[in-house]
């Protein structure tokens, strides 16, 4: 008979490869199954487009990672992560060929809005300004399980991140600020008219102030490569290339942990309509570029930024928001979030040459082509672009869901940001990551807290999966 394994983990994205870390720091035998041939799920870097041209096939750049508990408290250096900071983290470029930023620099930030805003930003910021640790802390564990370490600030972070980022973002006289602002809560893929999108937004914005928006040398597929290795010193087991279909394909485990969408859980679970109310969010279209040069920012300061939003006024992102996640369809003019690696990574290309990466939101499941709209919006911001275009790798929804099986409909983010899925994914439960099979959990992006290359969905599936066995022994 085969031996009994503590934990089998189905899934090696960011979250599965923690959640596998955690637990066998713990010392429990853990087992990993991955259905692609590498480790990484959103977290993969891969020669997209041209032979040396290495483009990340979702994720690039990494404000949570950096700054994520679970990943801080993990010796992930050791196993070759290195963060690369650009001078700035962010750009927001406007069509007069002036930007605002986002700067490591609370000051160099405000001042980038213009006088009538800088105060008004100031004091958005400040009260959490180093603070990062405990807030980042209890912001991204599970509200319930135990006291926040810091009651009061994560109270007055509540207190403006549950708004809508429309209402945070009106205590800005001039667009400049309401379109960077916009920006930050568009990460999530639903109207500004949402509540909590507010959360998001600041989220991101002290991030930036406080560890930076890095990118990982090499490529984000360093981050899983460390997570994996370090799950092997730990005498992990990792299985690739291995789809799995059935429960009982498995190992016999004391647990299961799923790195799957909820749906997948539980059809390879058997628990039937477990999942029948959770609801996807819009898809992405995400473009890859292998380019001959630098992109030909008007703005200067985009020619110095890691990452670059493309939205000229909170106007046009919100509508373009709302076309992809309430009116069912690809907006004309999209918002657009773009990466610039070898700004700051040279390596990833051929000498003198560039990767870059683009995505705007469409509908789920949606099959049209945006390229020649997201093009053009490039274009409005950096002339001569499309002259630079070696090769591109076009990626919409069903693309991406056959890139990666948890980007149901093209959705990257596992899961509508809408309704109680905002706070409570995958759905209304007192232990989220738990299911009707005491053992089996899900510790995706689809659960608490969400999307991100932070590693914290697993590491709060893993503390419960562990409560689990420990009361069982």
């Amino acid at each position: 008979m085969p031996s009994l394994r503590d934990v089998v983990v189905v899934g090696a994205g960011p979250n599965g490869l923690t959640a596998a870390v955690e637990l066998a720091r713990r010392g429990m035998s853990v087992e990993l199954f991955e259905a692609r041939d590498a480790v990484g799920g959103g977290a993969r870097t891969e020669e997209l487009t041209l032979p040396g041209f290495r483009h990340d096939s979702c994720s690039a750049a990494h404000p949570m990672g950096v700054g994520s508990p679970a990943f801080l408290a993990m010796p992930l250096h050791e196993y070759g992560l290195e963060w690369l900071h650009a001078e700035l983290p962010l750009a927001h470029p406007f069509p007069d060929g002036s930007a605002a930023v986002l700067a490591r620099s609370v000051g160099e930030s405000a001042a980038s809005f213009g006088p009538r805003d800088a105060r008004a930003y100031r004091r958005l910021v400040a009260p959490y300004v180093g603070k990062w640790d405990t807030l980042a802390a209890d912001f991204l564990k599970v509200p319930w399980d135990g006291l926040p370490r810091d009651p009061v600030t994560l109270a007055r972070f509540g207190l403006t991140g549950l708004q809508p980022a429309a209402w945070v973002s009106r205590r800005f006289r001039d667009d400049r600020a309401r379109a960077l602002f916009s920006g930050l809560a568009a990460h999530v893929m639903a109207p500004l008219s949402t509540p909590a999108t507010g959360a998001i937004a600041l989220v991101f914005a002290l991030a930036a102030h406080e560890v930076g928006w890095p990118l990982a040398r090499g490529g984000s597929q360093a981050i899983s490569d460390a997570l994996a290795a370090y799950l092997r010193d730990l005498d992990g087991v990792v299985h690739t290339g291995v789809e799995v279909k059935r429960l009982d394909e498995l190992p016999p485990a004391r647990a299961y942990v799923f790195d799957t969408s909820p749906t997948a859980l539980a059809r390879i679970a058997g628990l039937g309509r477990a999942y029948h109310g959770f609801r996807y969010g819009p898809g992405a279209f995400k473009i890859d570029y292998a380019l001959d040069g630098p992109v030909p920012w008007t703005a200067p300061e985009a020619r110095r930024a890691g990452s670059v939003h493309i939205g000229p006024s909170s106007k046009e992102i919100g509508a373009a928001l709302r076309a992809a996640s309430v009116e069912g369809r690809a907006p004309e003019v999209p918002f657009l979030v773009t990466t610039q690696p070898t700004l700051v990574d040279p390596d990833r290309a051929p000498a003198g040459k560039h990767v870059y990466w683009a995505y705007g939101h469409v509908p789920n499941g949606w099959d049209g082509d945006l390229t020649d709209a997201v093009e053009r919006q490039i274009e409005r911001f950096a002339p001569g672009f499309r002259d630079l275009v070696l090769a591109r790798a076009v990626a919409g929804p069903p693309q991406l869901a056959r890139r990666n099986a948890n980007y149901v409909g093209g959705d990257i983010g596992c899961g509508a940001f809408s309704g109680l899925q905002t706070m409570l994914r995958p759905r209304p439960a007192f232990h989220p990551y738990g299911t009707a099979h005491p053992a089996v959990f899900l510790c995706s992006s689809a659960a608490w807290p969400g999307p991100g290359v932070h590693g914290m969905s697993g590491h709060n599936a893993a503390k419960a999966v562990w409560r689990r066995l420990r009361g069982n022994r």
